[in-house]
Formats: C-alpha cells, sequence, structure tokens
C-alpha cells in the first residue's frame, strides 16, 4: 500500500526552510549546519513531504527548487489514484506559491504530464546535465588546491585558476557545494592571507545573493582568520552600500545565533 504523506501541518525542518525563505537565504538542513544540496532532495537526507514542500516553494536556487519538485513528482507517480489527488492539489499550491520561476515551469510541465515517468525523467536529465559536469570541475579545482597547499601552484596561476572555475561552473554547481569550497579556502591554514584576500575581493562581485551567503558564512565562522575578517569589513565598505553591509551584518548575527542553538543542544 502507497505510504500517504502527511500535507497537512509543518515538521521542524520544514519550519526551518519557512524561517530562511522568509529571511531570504540558502536553505540549510537545520540552523547551524550546511547548505541544502540537490543530493538531499534526491538521495533521502531530506525525507519528510512537509519540508520538501515547504522548500519548492520558498527557495530562491533553481537546482534545489529543481530537486524538490522531482523528489515530490516520484512519490505522486508512485501514488494510488486517491493520494494523486492529493498530489494534485499540493503541486497547484507550489506552483502559485513558489518564489522561483523555474520551480512553477517544472510543476506545470508535471501536471500537464499527469506525473508521468517520462517527464520526470527529462526533469532529472536536465538536472543531471547542468550538476555533473560542474561538479566533475569541482574535482578538478581541488586538485588546483592541493597544489596550492603544496607550494606547487604560483599564486597568480591560481588565481586565474579560480575565477576560471567561478565563470564555469556559475549556476551549475550545488551552491552549498561551491559555499563550503570557499569557506575552507578562507579557513585553510595553508593558503596564504594575500590569496584569501584577492579571493574575497572576487566574491564580493557576485550577485547579492550569493555575495551574501559566502560573506555572512565567512564573518559568522568561528575558524575564519581575525585578519581576515578585519580586512573582509574595510573591503565591504567600500564596494556595498550601508543598507547592504547592514544586511550582510544580520544574517551574519543569524548564523552565529543559529550556531550557539546548535552548540548548546550537542551538550543536552
Amino acid at each position: 500500500m502507497p505510504v500517504t504523506p502527511r500535507f497537512i501541518g509543518t515538521s521542524d525542518r520544514a519550519a526551518h526552510f519557512l524561517e530562511c525563505g522568509a529571511l531570504n537565504v540558502g536553505l540549510t538542513l537545520s540552523p547551524g549546519e550546511r547548505l541544502v544540496i540537490t543530493d538531499d532532495l534526491l538521495k533521502g537526507t531530506v525525507v519528510d513531504f512537509a519540508a520538501t514542500s515547504m522548500a519548492a516553494i520558498v527557495t530562491r536556487d533553481h537546482q534545489i527548487g529543481r530537486a524538490a519538485v522531482i523528489s515530490l513528482g516520484l512519490a505522486a507517480n508512485r501514488a494510488d489514484r486517491k493520494t494523486r489527488k492529493r498530489y494534485e492539489r499540493l503541486f497547484a499550491l507550489i506552483e502559485k506559491e513558489a518564489f522561483d520561476d523555474g520551480v512553477r515551469a517544472s510543476i506545470d510541465s508535471l501536471i500537464a504530464a499527469q506525473f508521468r515517468k517520462a517527464q520526470i525523467n527529462e526533469l532529472v536529465d536536465k538536472l543531471g546535465g547542468a550538476t555533473a559536469p560542474a561538479r566533475h570541475r569541482y574535482r578538478q579545482f581541488l586538485e588546483i588546491v592541493r597544489l596550492l597547499e603544496g607550494k606547487r601552484i604560483s599564486q597568480a596561476a591560481f588565481i586565474d585558476e579560480f575565477v576560471d572555475f567561478t565563470h564555469a561552473v556559475a549556476g551549475k554547481l550545488d551552491f552549498g557545494i561551491f559555499a563550503i569550497c570557499v569557506e575552507r579556502l578562507f579557513i585553510s591554514g595553508n593558503i596564504p592571507l594575500e590569496i584569501k584576500t584577492v579571493l574575497f575581493n572576487q566574491v564580493l562581485k557576485y550577485p547579492p545573493l550569493v555575495r551574501k551567503e559566502l560573506v555572512s558564512a565567512l564573518l559568522s565562522s568561528n575558524d575564519a582568520p581575525a585578519a581576515l575578517v578585519a580586512f573582509a569589513h574595510k573591503a565591504m565598505a567600500g564596494v556595498m552600500t550601508g543598507d547592504e553591509r547592514k544586511e550582510v551584518i544580520l544574517v551574519t548575527l543569524l548564523k552565529q545565533s543559529w550556531q550557539m542553538k546548535r552548540a548548546i543542544g550537542d551538550t543536552r
């Protein structure tokens, strides 16, 4: 017998996703944890329907939204006729309320195809066609990072590689993976401060939402070098407006509060 999902009510993770959406920040698995990536929705880290539905509605990341739609579409495809009617109502709600245009387009195509597996597979192919080459390019870049840490590549050559890498994967690599990559570059003890400051200046050129996530991640990190944090504040003042800086600081405080909440929970 198919399992009937709980469409009414929320879970802790769904409530957290709603908070992230309301605050216009990236979805994290829970307060203080890493950003959600597509694999979380496709391979079982995020399993409850309330959270997956909320992710589809509030995410501003088209890849996360598409992965959430695929997960829900697969469940709808397996459902019996009575349960599928409930999915249709759910999908109509998501289509109406979703923040991301790509989510609405994906939902529309699934509804039109009556959740047929062929249409779901088409969405899977589109997602994989974007993410698979980007993840391969990411693994290549990790080798460049190892060369830098082993002092086998010049600083100038590394910066060129980083710029080329970001251009190649922009909008294709899971943002959660990219964010972890940048954070590790910033906190690595094997990468000179001079390079980190150049990387930070590159980050300041990114679109506002991406920049806000990456800068606030640095400022809220317990492992970030104090000298880099001090440089970041000065560099922000030269590039960002007062309102933009205030927004970054507010998100930084939010992330720090999440980290404290998580730490308190871990000690219980």
